[in-house]
């Protein structure tokens, strides 16, 4: 079978299409003949060795998928060959055929194509965990979303929406803005691609400000890191959340008086280490995506998809900062 996999650090140019053995299911495992397969930021950190993360060479990038199952081990129950099932597994994606635990897969529900399953853990997972555990969002919070036309960012807008809250969403482009308006914006704040300098920090403040009102975001959801996260927490209302969810852009470094300031909280939001840590609330959390997903409030936008041989195109492009929603690797 293939597998588009890293051999050495560098970045999507050095994947090589390889072909590798069929893998058999061990007790408590599947085999998934991979049908869709989504690219995710830290697939971009991975094979340059910047992620928490750093998994034994050779392997292959891609945290999420959606297949078929075609062969099942020992002691597993509830599922059968020929099932639809979606599982988020961290890396090891980018392949024709693959052995998943069963205890981290999920069965895809009627009705939903296979590249929008494969595009729906990583990302509403990481917004339903980040906006209710993280942020305690609630019907009637502000909430400022940067980086808000991407996987993340679109599920962020979505979600919030879903409970109630008003949506700032801040983009680098107005082509951008138009789909986070799709997915329910409020309000477009149209950010600068450039370096910034201090006056321009302060006017991208002032943004953020006027869009989000006068009392502030009660929630900032910063996807994007960098340079934009000062101008965001200046906006951040009187004891909000600051939710730090990646940072493409670079790691910020906040003024914390600023904290001080507005009594407010700093909080990390690590998708995968709460699935590991907490695996019954992150399955409730997998429920009420379907229960939403089923009700209309949420649905991921796959924007391209590209074949296995060309996997390492979708992981550039997402690098880049150009993709919008889910960017999607099929294998037939």
């Amino acid at each position: 079978m293939k597998a588009l996999r890293t051999h050495a650090v560098g970045g999507p140019e050095t994947l090589t299409l390889d072909e590798i053995d069929t893998p058999t299911p061990g007790k408590g495992q599947v085999v998934v003949d991979v049908k869709a397969c989504a690219i995710n930021f830290p697939d971009t950190l991975m094979i340059r060795d910047l992620y928490q993360f750093k998994p034994e060479r050779p392997y292959a990038p891609g945290g999420e998928l959606a297949g078929v199952i075609e062969a099942i081990g020992e002691g597993v129950e509830g599922y059968k060959v020929g099932d639809k099932v979606m599982a988020a597994i961290g890396n090891g994606g980018l392949v024709e055929k693959i052995v998943v635990p069963a205890d981290r897969m999920f069965p895809v529900p009627d009705g939903v194509a296979l590249e929008k399953a494969a595009s729906l853990l990583l990302t509403y997972g990481t917004s339903i965990h980040g906006l209710k555990d993280r942020g305690h969002i609630k019907a009637g919070d502000t909430v400022l979303i940067l980086g808000a036309a991407g996987g993340v960012g679109l599920s962020a807008v979505e979600l919030a929406k879903a409970y109630g809250a008003r949506v700032v969403a801040a983009v680098s482009t107005e082509a951008k803005g138009e789909f986070a308006r799709k997915a329910g914006a409020d309000e477009v704040v149209i950010y600068p691609r450039d370096e910034m300098d201090k006056a321009a920090s302060k006017e991208l403040a002032g943004a953020f400000k006027a869009a989000c009102g006068p009392e502030g975001a009660n929630i900032v959801y910063d996807i994007v890191g960098g340079q934009y996260s000062e101008p965001a927490l200046r906006s951040i209302a009187w004891e909000g959340k600051f939710l730090v969810v990646g940072f493409p852009a670079g790691i910020a470094k906040m003024p914390l008086n600023l904290t001080l300031l507005k009594s407010c909280d700093i909080a990390g939001v690590f998708w995968g280490a709460f699935t590991a840590r907490e695996p019954v609330k992150f399955r409730e959390q997998v429920a009420e995506l379907f229960a939403l997903m089923k009700e209309g409030k949420i649905d991921p936008l796959v924007s391209e998809t590209y074949p296995l041989a060309r996997g390492g195109e979708a992981i550039a492009k997402l690098e880049s900062r150009e993709a919008v929603g889910k960017l999607v690797v099929t294998m037939d």
